[in-house]
């Protein structure tokens, strides 16, 4: 280790207990990585902070000797974001992981950043409450509003951004500041709530997050349509969404896609492009909404639509979706998956979804196409040989070419993984010279660059 490093040590083993600060290079290893493909990087020291004060004097401690600090949550984004290729200091919150205040009546949650979703949802039932941003994985909410997560739900709910009131941040000179209130609308300020989630670490460290939650619907029903073709199944989404029907869920799956889940749920879906649905409602609202559904992606070709109400099939249904990837993963082993990740408007997904399986199938590739259609999300999982240098260079060259196709029609390189390393490339192509106002916003917020360099604003 350098002398920066020693001398960090000793400030902060001065202030911490000796097992908050570890050099144990197995636990150094496990936070070198993230669940992407991206190249690992140890840091040279592992934090456990206990507190909100003790990550401010962390992060004071290692700003005054100009090393490098990385938030760490679970580790499972898709970017590289918690990956220390600058080495210095990764802080875990796993144990901040309290849940400090449910205010039903308010319809907020107040919580460390280290609390999982499934924990905050199985506090939160016991209230007839849920939160309602559904990444797939059990991310922690301080890694999901670092990244601006959203997933399943985000057609009727929103994302990660919608959900947050309030954020309490160390900034790097370990200034501790709140973004936000517990109010359901402000016009004072600036947003820095909209400005901190998605920030990716680079601007300041959660240390507590006011989240709105939402009261558990009285009636959950779910739907598995399949259709002819992958266009006639993503133009019924608008139409669905443009009837008023309060959809939760709606998800595309290809047919290469439903071959894996068959393979590994063992499940005997028919092998279409299909959609995966969720309503929310009332018993009487909903019954109209399900068969006016039906009536509408009747009209687009759909083959079939079976419903289900009870919980176990409705489990079944949503955990072959979820474990689409693990599909892939154990359909093809000794290759390990690379995930894309754009977003393009509604009018233009149904031409870039079909471009992008006709890409697909032009490189010889392995891989399918599954997506949250209601919001214009969606996602190549391909499945890649990280030996075969060759078959890397193809997978870079068709993730650039989608990336590119969503630009070009007005949408963003990422929905919802977020930038880290792997999208940094397209910041500038995307925001043209708001970018410009990004940098100064780092500069001004991080000066000597310390806060997860290297990732999102380079």
């Amino acid at each position: 280790m350098n002398a920066s490093i020693d001398q960090l040590y000793v400030q902060l083993t001065g202030f911490l207990d000796q097992e908050q600060v570890t050099q144990n290079e197995t636990v150094r290893d496990l936070h070198s990585k993230d669940e992407s493909y991206h190249t690992p990087s140890l840091p040279d020291l592992v934090v456990y902070p206990r507190s909100t004060d003790e990550v401010s004097r962390i992060v004071k401690a290692a700003g005054s000797l100009n090393v490098p600090v990385i938030p760490f949550g679970v580790g499972s984004s898709l970017e590289g974001h918690v990956i220390p290729y600058d080495h210095g200091i990764t802080i875990d919150f796993t144990e901040m992981n309290q849940i400090i205040e449910v205010n039903p009546s308010d319809m907020l949650v107040t919580v460390q950043p280290g609390v999982t979703r499934s924990v905050l949802n199985k506090e939160l039932k016991k209230h007839g409450l849920f939160f309602s941003v559904d990444p797939g994985a059990d991310a922690t909410l301080g890694g999901m509003a670092a990244t601006n997560a959203s997933g399943t739900t985000s057609v009727k709910y929103g994302v990660m951004r919608d959900q947050v009131r309030d954020l309490e941040v160390v900034l790097a000179d370990g200034t501790v500041i709140h973004t936000g209130n517990k109010a359901a609308k402000s016009s004072s300020g600036y947003h820095l709530n909209g400005l901190f989630v998605g920030s990716e670490g680079t601007l300041g460290c959660f240390t507590e997050l006011t989240l709105r939650v939402f009261g558990i619907p009285e009636v959950t029903t779910a739907a598995r349509a399949t259709f002819t073709s992958i266009t006639n199944a993503i133009e019924a989404v608008p139409a669905i969404l443009q009837a008023g029907i309060p959809i939760a869920r709606v998800e595309l799956v290809d047919t290469e896609s439903i071959r894996q889940v068959n393979a590994y749920s063992e499940t005997d879906y028919a092998e279409l492009p299909t959609l995966f649905l969720e309503f929310h409602g009332n018993e009487a609202g909903l019954a109209q909404d399900v068969a006016f559904t039906e009536e509408i992606v009747t009209d687009f070709g759909c083959k079939e639509i079976l419903f289900e109400t009870e919980t176990a099939s409705r489990n079944r249904l949503w955990e072959a979706r979820h474990n689409a990837a693990y599909a892939y993963t154990h359909g093809f082993p000794g290759k390990q998956m690379m995930l894309t990740d754009v977003c393009v408007p509604i009018s233009k997904l149904a031409e870039a979804v079909v471009f992008a399986r006709e890409e697909l199938d032009r490189t010889g590739l392995e891989g399918g196409i599954v997506g949250h259609v209601g919001d214009g999300n969606f996602h190549v999982l391909l499945m890649i040989d990280h030996e075969n240098e060759e078959e890397l260079k193809t997978a870079d060259e068709y993730n650039e070419t989608i990336v590119r196709r969503a630009l070009a029609c007005g949408g963003t390189c990422t929905g919802e993984h977020g930038v880290g390393v792997g999208k940094q490339k397209y910041q500038r192509d995307e925001h043209g010279e708001a970018y410009d106002v990004m940098l100064k916003i780092k500069h001004v917020l991080d000066p000597d660059n310390v806060l997860n360099p290297g990732k999102l604003i380079k």
